[in-house]
């Protein structure tokens, strides 16, 4: 039914999931075909006779979006304990809608990966070469004060990420904390993810409470909470655990990387699979569920893009793998790169052309 259909928009799990909230709204208040209509008032006019003509339905807001569309999806790293600490984009994940808005590409950005910020006249920052991470807490800073400002931070990432990727502008965003999507994933009931190796947390110990901090700094003490290969139903908190994990992991932020695009496209899966865009009292809650813990960018509506989007399901998102190396300055780590074919895959998406770079490099396609 067209109602489901709407469910889909696809910036990535937690900005879909709240999109098609809207978009569902509207259609159950506006677009649905089997209404009764109400009675119309009696007329002391005399009939007409001229045969009446329908008037012609407006079409539905977001109607006129056929794409491409490039979205980006921010997780960030907030540590509300430490003092003056700028929130850093701690997962980048991207995602290419191809024209006619029926399969996209979702890819992932190194957090570390080194760039040139642009100068930002909002707080005076005059821009420099850091990691992709600090770029969002360069833009946050609060010009003469030490508080953060995360709107005016993704603005300055998103720049950044558009003078790197060539992608000219970003038609829609998000910016989430990863206690809102542990929220989410909770209230959508879980989520069944497929590990493949075994991970070990560095955070959390097996019931979920955090590790204790090595005194001095330098990791975690205690028992540590570890994710098995196989598939498996997890809560919110080892779902975002799971997803955070580098070390110990053969290709590091590259497998973390990964995960994060796998539970991306877990949670969508879960909310087809559970009925979602049927349940207006599930979405509520999931909605209400995810609180403030969610930014939203865009020169359209949510209404708009859940409308665009409603014909692109998980099983049409390709997931992409972007190879990378790490940089060294010095003898010491500054950061990474992209392999020439991941930048080559990136080029590509700014060309409107990724379909044809993944035929010719298969490989990054992740399986």
């Amino acid at each position: 039914m067209r109602t489901k259909r709407l469910v889909w928009t696809a910036i990535a799990a937690v900005v879909v999931l709240l999109l098609t909230g809207t978009g569902i709204a509207y259609a159950l208040r506006g677009g649905d075909d089997d209404e009764p209509q109400a009675a119309a008032a009696p007329s002391s006019a005399p009939p007409s006779t001229a045969p009446s003509i329908p008037a012609s339905p407006s079409p539905p807001p977001g109607a006129d979006l056929t794409g491409p569309l490039d979205l980006l999806l921010i997780g960030v790293d907030t540590r509300v304990s430490v003092p003056d600490w700028q929130p850093h984009a701690d997962a980048i994940m991207l995602l290419h809608v191809e024209a006619g808005l029926r399969s996209g590409y979702l890819y992932s950005l190194p957090r570390d990966l080194r760039v040139d910020v642009p100068a930002f006249s909002k707080n005076g920052y005059p821009g420099g070469n850091h990691k992709l991470t600090e770029a969002m807490a360069y833009g946050a800073k609060v010009r003469g004060t030490d508080r953060a400002n995360p709107a005016q931070g993704y603005e300055l990432l998103a720049r950044t990420i558009s003078a790197y990727t060539g992608i000219k502008k970003f038609d829609a965003g998000a910016v989430l904390t990863f206690s809102g999507l542990a929220k989410l994933t909770d209230a959508l009931g879980g989520v069944t993810l497929t590990i493949d190796r075994k991970v070990l947390s560095q955070h959390r110990k097996p019931d979920g409470t955090m590790r204790t901090l090595r005194p001095g700094g330098g990791g975690y003490l205690g028992p540590q909470a570890e994710y098995l290969p196989g598939t498996r139903k997890l809560v919110g908190w080892q779902a975002i655990d799971y997803a955070r994990q580098r070390y110990g992991l053969p290709n590091g932020d590259y497998d973390r990387q990964k995960h994060q695009r796998q539970l991306v496209k877990a949670l969508l899966t879960q909310a087809e699979d559970g009925g979602l865009a049927t349940d207006t009292a599930k979405l509520e809650g999931v909605i209400k569920a995810m609180g403030e813990t969610l930014l939203l960018s865009g020169e359209r509506s949510a209404i708009e893009y859940a409308y665009a989007l409603r014909d692109l399901p998980p099983s049409r998102m390709t997931l992409v793998d972007l190879p990378g190396d790490s940089v060294f300055n010095g003898g010491g780590y500054i950061g990474e790169q992209l392999l020439a074919d991941g930048r080559g895959f990136v080029r590509a998406v700014a060309a409107g052309k990724p379909r044809e770079y993944l035929k010719s490099h298969p490989r990054l396609v992740s399986k």
